[in-house]
């Protein structure tokens, strides 16, 4: 019961941190269209909104109601997965600035940001997403909830980035600027590169 009650709590935190990000979007949302920027009808930003409440509400009713365990070893890995994505999201939002939105939006013949963590990865806020997903539930060994989720997560993601990418290369230089990046997993001469930095 005490590990179920920890689970909730941190089920709890997240979703807190969810709300504080779509205040924190929308303000930031307020200054990019006031900077002469644009926002994307085509974001997916519904189906993104219903993926993250069914996965809560998901990995709840296994945990609780198909009785799964608490293995303090899944547990500890399943943790620091979380928290590894926990900080890619941070530090894609602490390069972005306000910048950072949750709808796509962009400030066309603005140059892209393309320092701290965007030095090495093209997406490391979905990357943190990825983890998230994935790993959260396993915590408390909700793998059903895991495997399914990643799933949906995967093609709704696809979609995401296409238009993503599509929306920052129409209005931005950032097709000559991530062109070479990887998407999620940053390469050796990226590494290379940050140390002679």
């Amino acid at each position: 019961m005490l590990s179920k009650s920890i689970f909730m709590g941190i089920i709890a935190a997240i979703i807190l941190q969810r709300l504080l990000e779509l205040r924190h979007s929308k303000q930031n949302a307020a200054y990019i269209l006031a900077q002469g920027g644009r926002e994307y009808n085509d974001n997916l930003l519904g189906a993104v909104k219903v993926l993250q409440v069914s996965w809560w509400m998901a990995m709840i009713v296994e945990v609780w109601w198909l009785e799964r365990p608490f293995i303090p070893v899944l547990a500890a890995a399943a943790l620091l997965a979380t928290l590894a994505g926990q900080v890619l999201r941070y530090l894609s939002m602490r390069s972005l600035g306000q910048r950072w939105t949750l709808p796509i939006m962009t400030l066309p013949h603005q140059p892209v940001v393309d320092s701290g963590i965007y030095s090495y990865l093209r997406h490391p806020n979905w990357l943190g997403v990825i983890l998230e997903i994935a790993a959260l539930p396993l915590i408390h060994s909700a793998y059903l909830t895991a495997i399914f989720f990643s799933i949906a997560n995967a093609w709704l993601m696809s979609k995401r980035i296409k238009a993503e990418e599509r929306a920052l290369s129409e209005d931005t230089n950032y097709a000559y600027v991530f062109g070479y990046k990887p998407r999620f997993i940053p390469g050796i001469r990226f590494f290379k590169a940050a140390k002679t930095t």
